[in-house]
């Protein structure tokens, strides 16, 4: 199971594990150790411990540089609903991480495996096993594949609104007309992708991506509030 687990990774994200019972480790659960007690296993809740530490940290400094504007109590906010079981559980499915735990067989046909606290445990695991293995610069660049980009995608706009930030911004000063048009649609009907275009007063000034009008549109304004603030 490990030596599978070490391809993907090697595949996917281009990390060459060094030290393999670090993941092994970080991939057991009690109940299989429990079951292979001449082994002497150990399993993954010290280096989960660790790996939630880690995560707070990497993010707490990515959105800390990502929004200079933004109030402590919404930086929190965002934080906490990045660094949750909820979006740690799909992201451990997304990365296929679920297929790697090693469970004893009571927990497997309980269907453990798809339980989403566990999901969520194994993914903080492998970051503690990363971050041991290879530092913390290397937990970053895994993260900014897999984890920040899910901002961009939409992820956490319930918490953020770009679009109203934008408005205040601009007319801060005055009457200034704002308007979001398409520019591109592509992909089937159930994977749509957009392309929205932000105009002050008739002039483009944003443009953003996303999985829907409304996270494409808030795309946009984080994009012109980036340059309109440098």
């Amino acid at each position: 199971m490990i030596i599978g687990l070490t391809k993907k990774l090697k595949d996917d994200y281009g990390i060459n594990v060094k030290n393999a019972e670090l993941f092994d480790e970080a991939f057991t659960h009690a109940s299989y150790v429990n079951e292979h007690p001449k082994e002497h296993l150990k399993y993954y809740e010290r280096i989960e411990f660790l790996g939630d530490a880690v995560m707070q940290l990497c993010v707490s400094e990515y959105l800390f540089k990502r929004y200079p504007s933004l109030p402590e109590g919404k930086l929190s906010r965002l934080r906490a609903a990045m660094v949750c079981e909820d979006s740690f559980s799909k992201f451990a499915k997304e990365c296929h991480f679920d297929e790697y735990i090693r469970l004893g067989k009571g927990e497997e046909k309980a269907n453990a495996r798809n339980r989403p606290s566990l999901l969520c445990d194994i993914f903080e695991s492998f970051i503690g096993a990363l971050y041991l293995d290879q530092g913390k610069d290397k937990v970053v660049e895994f993260i900014s594949a897999v984890v920040f980009p899910k901002l961009d995608m939409g992820w956490f706009d319930h918490l953020l609104d770009h679009k109203t930030e934008l408005q205040e911004y601009l007319q801060q000063n005055g009457d200034c007309k704002i308007e979001y048009k398409m520019l591109d649609e592509k992909g089937p009907d159930n994977d749509k992708t957009y392309t929205m275009a932000v105009y002050a007063d008739g002039k483009k000034i944003g443009e953003g991506v996303g999985s829907s009008k409304k996270n494409a549109e808030q795309a946009a304004a984080y994009q012109a509030l980036k340059v309109a603030k440098q």
